[in-house]
């Protein structure tokens, strides 16, 4: 098949030579950029299950938890669309190899930290692996498919990356109960070292390589702000609670705030003087496409907040095994996985109101998580029920609000839209792990009737967290 390269970001620039990326294996390209894909995604859950065991043996306090978890959705989600760039700058084959040998190298090096400090350090270096490896996923899909075909590789993509989450929970307990060689918890990074090498083998030979290469400015203007506003948001909800909220978080959530605003500026002036910002100016004035961006990141603070709380409630509180805890979220995954693989097989005209209508569903079965939680009781029957009808809700959500942005999106468009996309998704990972883990801690106590208010609170916090997503989604589709 044929397709364009990409467009300087401005739209003064003309159309770039068209690019072949033909291949007669598609189905492999898809499965090698899949699992490159799940490995990052389960990295950013399978840890959960894995807490309670990093706590013990390395002594860490609850904001090292945190950090040990969000520090690599952090560098994952900054470093996004700079990996996008460096895609088009020297190719999405050759970028995405070296992305995945950085993050199986400092898999490695997770697996064997000696302490709280040193696992968050290489986790963060995992995270750079990871959005040098990620953005090249949805740009290779973009260009590889078309038509029918596109919409279900992106379905799957989508299936991949919140279904991940899920499988990654249950990934981590099973790892952890096994204790192979007495790995324990370190065992969930070191997973990924003979997966890694492997796809090293393989992802030269199969992926696709574009004829022309587009030499894209990097803004590391944009990129400096973006990071440093970040940090300044996430790092006081992450210590804040433990620190009974100092002056200087205050402080840096002000800062997070001005800088936020400042990114927007910095963006504006590198477009207007002719530079290559982050988000490029036509790429969000795509369809929809901002609203579907912000709407997939409280999804995904929703989605990554409820996971990290209820893998420590289930062990903290009700003292289930990794094993069991993992297991949980089972159904859950199972139902996500049913709906964002068919929910093309509904009637096209059920399509406009399925997202909302599916968000919806999301938040009141998160609400009635909380209230079936509030008086310490254990998963029983009904509440696996509920967990999995939350499943459906967000399997009928997900998958297709990233179809129906990308669809509309200009094909020589496909990496800054990509990178936005994935960009928010990540740092509603980051955002929901920040806030609603540091909800839940905070209200947590020390008794077991506490601990299970707090996982109550948090819930119903995010089922209208959810609620404000459908309404987003509700406005796109109008």
């Amino acid at each position: 098949m044929t397709t364009q390269s990409l467009n300087q970001s401005s739209s003064a620039v003309a159309p770039a030579p068209a690019v072949s990326i033909a291949t007669r294996r598609p189905r492999a390209v898809l499965a090698v950029l899949l699992l490159g894909q799940f490995m990052a995604i389960l990295d950013a859950s399978i840890v959960n299950v894995a807490i309670p065991n990093i706590r013990m043996s390395l002594h860490a306090t609850g904001s090292a938890l945190q950090l040990i978890v969000s520090g690599y959705v952090i560098a994952y989600a900054v470093l996004l669309v700079t990996g996008a760039r460096l895609g088009d700058r020297f190719g999405q084959r050759n970028v995405f190899v070296t992305g995945l040998g950085a993050f199986s190298i400092a898999s490695l090096a997770c697996g064997l930290a000696w302490n709280s400090e040193a696992l968050i350090v290489f986790r963060f270096l995992q995270g750079v692996g990871a959005a040098v490896m990620m953005p090249q996923v949805m740009t290779l899909i973009q260009r590889t498919f078309t038509g029918a075909a596109r919409a279900r590789a992106l379905s799957a993509y989508g299936a991949v990356i919140s279904g991940g989450m899920v499988i990654g929970q249950i990934t981590g307990g099973v790892i952890v109960n096994a204790n192979i060689a007495g790995s324990g918890w370190r065992g969930v990074f070191l997973v990924n070292v003979p997966i890694g090498l492997a796809l090293l083998i393989v992802a030269p030979k199969v992926l696709p390589s574009p004829t022309v290469r587009i030499d894209r400015k990097l803004d590391l203007a944009g990129l400096g702000v973006l990071t440093a506003s970040v940090l300044a948001l996430v790092l006081p909800l992450v210590l804040g609670h433990e620190q009974d909220w100092p002056l200087w978080t205050r402080i840096a959530l002000g800062l997070a705030v001005a800088g936020f605003i400042g990114f927007a500026l910095v963006e504006r002036r590198v477009h207007r003087t002719g530079g290559e910002p982050l988000f490029a100016d036509r790429a969000l004035r795509a369809p929809e496409l901002v609203l579907t961006a912000a709407t997939l990141l409280l999804v995904m603070a929703t989605i990554s907040g409820w996971m990290f709380v209820i893998a420590i409630h289930l062990q903290t509180t009700l003292h289930y095994s990794a094993l069991h805890a993992g297991l949980i979220c089972l159904p859950n995954g199972l139902t996500f996985g049913i709906a964002s693989m068919n929910w093309a097989r509904i009637p096209a005209r059920f399509h406009r109101a399925m997202i909302p209508s599916g968000l919806a569903l999301g938040a009141a079965t998160m609400v009635v998580m909380g209230l079936l939680l509030r008086d310490g009781r254990g998963m029983g029957v009904l509440e696996l029920t509920v967990f999995g009808i939350m499943g459906i809700g967000f399997g009928l959500a997900f998958s297709p609000l990233m179809a129906r942005a990308t669809s509309k999106v200009p094909l020589e468009l496909a990496a800054d839209a990509s990178g936005i996309l994935v960009t928010n998704v990540q740092l509603g990972m980051v955002v929901g792990i920040a806030s609603f883990g540091s909800v839940f801690l905070s209200l947590a106590g020390t008794t077991p009737l506490s601990a299970a208010h707090a996982v109550s609170l948090t819930a119903i916090a995010e089922g209208v967290t959810v609620l404000v997503a459908a309404a987003l989604a509700g406005r796109a589709a109008r």
